[in-house]
């Protein structure tokens, strides 16, 4: 069997604190067989484009409470990505078809559960699209916005994190609901981008923010409706003093405490009491079966223009150390794609 070269992003140990670029090494010395062994049920895939998301921080530490398993230190990283079948053992699929789901950070992958990857049937669109708008992210921020936060047109609604691969699009799908949006970023930049890209009414740069409760009162006088969380912290001890009576918060994410040793104690959590306040969490991947719901909504507001999409593309497999790290400073801007190679 040919036997290839196949470079792969490998987490050297687990990590504590902020991740470093150093924490992950890329292995050149290992090799894969370009075919399946006889009987496989597997996929042989060579990888398109992978995805960096902020919960692969909770991977790189060792845990057993968390809703994804830990990493290996010593092998392969993993994450979602965009991949093309080389060879397959599994009847759903064949040679030349294209697909995203979990797949490894390397150049080619065995993926031993095909029924756990979602196959592309929409090639007219870009397919890194399929690691943000029409993958994972995606999902996120469908269900985490129509399924738990039931919105009304008219409401307000506060973005946290907006710029990112689930805040731009939680942001789009309410405006084209008739809501009033206002969403938060880390940089003049992004501002600018949520407010004249996505149609935000509003945006704010919370590093320039002194008093978040203050000023979440100048943009919402008559307080919020809706939050999606991605941030926690004190984001989320603001905006608890400021949600309307029977508001909603849809919990995400919390990029805020991810890097931290001991998460932050939030106060003010009487305001689900007294204002009477929903806040629900949820896992997108418990969820998926109302993929092909949100595709129907989403691909004719993609192919007619009413929804926009941006991403930050690198090249190589060997810049995802740099690029996953650079998630927690705020140094993308919109969805994290890592281009591994071009069909």
């Amino acid at each position: 069997m040919e036997e290839v070269s196949n470079k792969q992003v490998v987490l050297k140990d687990y990590v504590n604190g902020f991740p470093k670029e150093s924490d992950m090494l890329i292995n050149t010395s290992a090799t894969i067989s370009l075919n399946l062994p006889q009987g496989s049920n597997a996929l042989l895939v060579k990888n398109l484009y992978l995805s960096c998301d902020p919960y692969m921080r909770n991977r790189m530490t060792k845990t057993e409470d968390s809703y994804v398993p830990s990493f290996t230190p010593g092998s392969p990283m993993e994450g979602f990505g965009v991949a093309k079948v080389l060879d397959s053992g599994h009847a759903n699929f064949k040679k030349g078809d294209l697909f995203w789901g979990i797949t490894g950070w390397e150049e080619y992958s065995i993926i031993t559960a095909p029924e756990s990857v979602f196959k592309i049937e929409h090639t007219d669109v870009p397919l890194s699209y399929y690691t943000g708008i029409l993958g994972m992210p995606g999902m996120t921020a469908y269900f985490g916005f129509y399924e738990i936060c039931a919105p009304k047109k008219g409401e307000c609604v506060f973005v946290s994190a907006a710029s990112g691969a689930v805040g731009q699009l939680v942001g789009q799908f309410a405006k084209l609901l008739g809501c009033y949006v206002v969403g938060s970023a880390g940089t003049k930049e992004k501002v600018e981008l949520l407010k004249n890209k996505f149609g935000f009414d509003e945006a704010f740069n919370y590093k320039e923010e002194q008093d978040l409760d203050a000023t979440l009162k100048r943009y919402f006088p008559d307080g919020i409706d809706i939050y999606f969380e991605n941030v926690g912290g004190k984001m989320l001890e603001a905006v608890l003093l400021n949600m309307r009576l029977h508001g909603r918060i849809s919990v995400c994410g919390m990029i805020s405490q991810y890097n931290l040793e001991q998460g932050d104690g939030v106060r003010n959590l009487f305001c689900l009491v007294s204002k009477r306040l929903s806040m629900k969490g949820f896992i997108v991947a418990d969820h998926y079966h109302l993929y092909p719901k949100y595709m129907e909504m989403v691909i004719p507001l993609i192919k007619q223009g009413k929804i926009c999409y941006i991403e930050d593309i690198v090249e190589g497999l060997e810049s995802t150390p740099v690029t996953l790290v650079g998630l927690f400073s705020g140094r993308n801007v919109g969805k994290q794609v890592v281009v591994v190679a071009r069909e």
